[in-house]
């Protein structure tokens, strides 16, 4: 009987991939069980889809906001003064805003939905002609291609796209009374960031055993230090971008400047795809108005672009996320599919969190397993160096 238990031990209980295993089924038990009775989660998720807009807005506030703070107090300012200068300043910015900015912007815009369809309908007269000429029959010999075919795919692609962003706009009209809930708490929110924001960190760990609270404050530091260089980053880099392509727009005389401009900047906070989410609708108006406005428009889109990658990002954002750039590309396309625009906005820094705790994780799981330790040095065979032969 005692030989057979020690047997069981050896097999089982002292063996690390048996056990690992075990555990990776008793989590996915919980996750199975989990998901049958997740009626009971749903007060839960009512509350945090409450308060998750203003924390957000608050949190990415508090990061683009929180150094002026820092640098009025270490002026001899008490906080709370330096948080009602700062708030005093954000009051005037936006007087000035609405009073100047929006209203040329609204102009524009207006002026630019109500022009759009006829530069979409000369882009598509143009194309008609195009597909009709010589050139387009031998390029379409030379693809092999049925050329109709494709454009058929993409008109309808385009049409899909553009209805599900007129169902997108009707949903977020539907949701105009929690948008305007969220800009009127967040201020009271991030006051109380600002205030105290330094204190939540010791108060998280105080629920914590005591053992774990010094690496759990080394991955809060680091996610911080992720997500703050983040935010703080890329809402300049797109100031910056914005900027740039106003001036551009005005030098070159294209029609509707300010207001692409602000998109640009706008969609720019999402890596890779922004920028040719915002080119879209300046090409069109360029292709419309004329060919030499076009080649100017390129050119303005090139060295902004340059600027940006090759002195704008380097400066501001450094390399402080350490992530690929195809990394970012998946993430950012496989959030966008799971949760939508916000999936897209907050992909970035969301994987640069989850990538901090899961380092510090398997750090953990290495040191506790045992299964990673150094390989002894008889085991390791260096097949690049011939064995010298002995004299």
């Amino acid at each position: 009987m005692k030989g057979s238990l020690t047997k069981f031990k050896q097999l089982f209980i002292d063996n690390k991939f048996v056990l690992g295993l075990l555990i990776f089924l008793l989590v996915a038990l919980d996750i199975y069980v989990l998901t049958k009775i997740s009626f009971i989660f749903d007060p839960l998720m009512v509350i945090l889809k409450t308060v998750a807009a203003p924390i957000v807005l608050a949190g990415i506030s508090y990061y683009l906001f929180n150094p002026v703070i820092d640098w009025l107090e270490k002026k001899k300012w008490k906080r709370g003064w330096a948080i009602a200068l700062l708030y005093l300043v954000i009051i005037g910015l936006i007087i000035l805003l609405f009073s100047f900015v929006i209203p040329a912007v609204k102009d524009q815009i207006i002026s630019l939905f109500k022009t759009f369809p006829g530069y979409w309908d000369q882009i598509t007269q143009k194309f008609n002609e195009f597909s009709q000429s010589s050139l387009f029959d031998q390029l379409k010999d030379k693809l092999s291609t049925n050329m109709s075919d494709i454009m058929k795919t993409l008109s309808e692609k385009g049409t899909s796209v553009l209805n599900s962003a007129i169902t997108s706009v009707g949903s977020i009209v539907g949701t105009v009374t929690e948008v305007v809930l969220a800009i009127v708490t967040t201020p009271l929110v991030l006051f109380y960031l600002l205030k105290d924001g330094k204190k939540l960190p010791d108060f998280l760990l105080k629920m914590l055993p005591v053992n774990g609270r010094a690496h759990t404050r080394q991955v809060l530091g680091e996610a911080n230090h992720q997500i703050s260089s983040y935010i703080r980053g890329q809402i300049i880099v797109s100031l910056c971008i914005g900027i740039l392509l106003f001036i551009g727009y005005l030098i070159i005389g294209l029609p509707y400047g300010l207001t692409l401009a602000i998109i640009a900047a706008c969609t720019s906070i999402v890596p890779y795809l922004g920028p040719a989410i915002a080119i879209t609708p300046a090409l069109i108006i360029a292709i419309v108005t004329s060919p030499w406005l076009l080649v100017k428009l390129i050119i303005v889109w090139c060295v902004v672009q340059l600027l940006e990658g090759k002195f704008i990002s380097p400066q501001v954002m450094g390399k402080t996320l350490k992530v690929h750039p195809i990394t970012i590309l998946f993430v950012i396309l496989i959030a966008g599919n799971l949760f939508g625009v916000l999936g897209v906005i907050f992909a970035v820094p969301g994987y640069a969190v989850l990538k901090v705790i899961v380092t510090h994780v398997f750090i953990w799981f290495k040191r506790v397993s045992g299964l990673y330790g150094e390989q002894p040095e008889s085991e390791y065979v260096d097949v690049d160096t011939p064995e010298e032969p002995k004299l």
